[in-house]
């Protein structure tokens, strides 16, 4: 078979990486919402596209944490878990300190300042959450990446995604307050004055407290969740 002739993969890969996207988009802003149930053919029909890169998709989002397969049966968006919340946290309570406080000694002045441009918008309350929380999985990949291995970065990535259902459920129900947005761009300012003072454990210091304000948020809007699923997820 020629070249031109030949089926080339990476046509499938972009499709199934699309597919990916766009469920982990769906499922993270809660359009598919905790615990929710769906077919194969539910997707593929939904989405315009074949079995195959469904499959690929659901399987990396498995890995993830997002859903759960179950042979010759339907699959799940995995349902949120107070346990999970907690695990997760604590794995990023002892990576990303250790992290930062690295991290603060690397990142030139430039960088910072870009960052803290960056941290501004998170008070922006014209940006949709999709936009906020893609641009806040960056914020925080650029703050950590001197001091990150690739390793680092994909074990990251994956508690980043994980949480982010939980804080998004957390900060929607504190969207109501209108001062929610600009203590929000105010906390990763802070996080930005801390790096700043290339002080090791005052970077640790300024992120575990970070990550422990997010996950008292997720915790309260876990609890809430619960007890009144409809309302929680608004």
């Amino acid at each position: 078979m020629s070249a031109e002739g030949q089926i080339r993969p990476i046509e499938s890969r972009s499709v199934a990486t699309q597919v990916t996207d766009e469920l982990r988009r769906t499922i993270l802003n809660g359009t598919l919402a905790p615990g929710r149930e769906f077919s194969l053919r539910e997707i593929a029909g939904l989405l315009d596209v074949s079995f195959i890169p469904v499959r690929e998709a659901l399987r990396s989002l498995e890995s993830e944490g997002l859903v759960i397969i179950r042979p010759g049966r339907s699959s799940r968006v995995t349902p949120l878990n107070l346990d999970d919340l907690h695990g997760i946290y604590r794995l990023r309570k002892i990576l990303e300190p250790e992290l930062a406080s690295r991290s603060c000694q690397l990142l030139t002045v430039n960088e910072l300042d870009r960052l803290a441009e960056h941290a501004v918008e998170f008070a922006d309350e014209k940006l949709s959450m999709d936009a906020i929380y893609d641009s806040h999985l960056q914020f925080h990949l650029a703050l950590l990446k001197p001091a990150a291995t690739q390793w680092d970065a994909r074990t990251l990535t994956t508690l980043w995604r994980a949480a982010e259902r939980y804080i998004r459920i957390g900060f929607g129900l504190l969207d109501v307050d209108p001062h929610e947005h600009e203590r929000r761009g105010e906390a990763h300012e802070h996080l930005i004055e801390a790096f700043r003072q290339r002080v090791p454990d005052l970077a640790a210091e300024a992120v575990f407290e970070h990550l422990a304000r997010n996950e008292q948020a997720a915790h309260r809007a876990l609890d809430a969740y619960n007890r009144e699923p409809a309302t929680a997820a608004r």
